[in-house]
């Protein structure tokens, strides 16, 4: 199972993002959406699973949880916008990932068994901060992630 993982679109859906994510069986969008239309977009990609981030807004945007437990093939994810409001011990809540936005700094990271992927942002660039889109990969009930730049 390939899960394409995306955040901190604030309102931009790129055709490199629309491509790289072509064929995943799941979007998870780790917040700062930006418009509904990013969600719409997505969609017609493969079915999504969104968490607001502190810039969505509006009443389209408090229909959108605050953090979400996605089962993915036999493990549970954890996702939510920023990775410093996590209040739970993933390990102890039996998370096998956690997937965050907020910094726009794309990372994959293995902490006390389990891994944490930040996608980075596709949207507008941050300063000199990367464009990119991530994935993840669940088999085996194992799960690998790694970055991919869009520009």
């Amino acid at each position: 199972m390939i899960i394409g993982l995306i955040s901190d679109t604030h309102g931009v859906l790129r055709d490199e993002a629309r491509a790289a994510l072509a064929g995943v069986e799941r979007i998870i969008h780790a917040g700062d959406i930006g418009r509904p239309e990013v969600l719409a977009g997505l969609a017609a990609i493969a079915p999504v699973q969104a968490v607001r981030g502190n810039n969505d807004s509006g009443a389209w945007a408090r229909r959108v949880p605050v953090s979400e437990v996605v089962r993915l093939g036999g493990l549970a994810a954890y996702v939510l916008h920023d990775l410093n409001e996590l209040d739970l011990d993933p390990a102890e809540g039996g998370f096998a990932v956690v997937v965050c936005g907020h910094s726009h700094r794309p990372a994959v990271a293995h902490r006390e068994g389990v891994l944490y992927v930040n996608p980075g942002s596709a949207g507008p660039r941050r300063f000199k901060l990367p464009v990119t889109v991530g994935f993840l990969e669940v088999a085996g009930g194992r799960a690998r992630a790694w970055i991919q730049p869009l520009l």
